[in-house]
């Protein structure tokens, strides 16, 4: 099995991959994966038996702008499937985002640190109030 890479509207990498995955499921087609990463903005990775399988299950996909010529191994993109976690330094009294949960986009300032959770005070309301969230909820607003 080879990977086969293709350039795709920049955004729509996970539009394009639900599209290929309704059509391998219709025509039964010898795909064994798709790979979307954040790292690779732009393209799609298809596991396939052979370049002939490969191009015919893209065939007539929207989004799809073109393949690389050459196919590539596992080995080739090792690095960029490597998870690899972000160490999230705080203080308190840090100006954050809240990039996830129901106050997502809000401004906040970090009031009391723990191992995994902080207490933020909203600062964008009229009375501020603590809200206590995960570390991985947050996002340090440069100085």
């Amino acid at each position: 099995m080879a990977l086969y890479t293709y350039r795709v509207t920049a955004g729509q990498e996970a539009i394009v991959s639900d599209l290929l995955m309704k059509k391998i499921e219709k025509t039964s087609a010898a795909i064994k994966a798709i790979i979307v990463s954040p790292r690779l903005r732009g393209y799609l990775l298809v596991e396939a038996p052979d370049d002939i399988t490969a191009k015919s299950i893209i065939a007539n996909v929207p989004h799809i702008k073109g393949a690389l010529h050459k196919p590539m191994q596992i080995s080739d993109i090792a690095a960029l499937l490597e998870s690899k976690p972000q160490e999230i330094i705080l203080n308190k009294g840090d100006l954050v985002e809240i990039i996830s949960g129901p106050f997502k986009g809000e401004k906040a300032k970090v009031v009391r640190l723990d191992k995994e959770d902080v207490t933020v005070e909203l600062i964008e309301v009229a009375v501020p109030i603590p809200v206590t969230i995960k570390i991985n909820s947050l996002k340090v607003i440069p100085q």
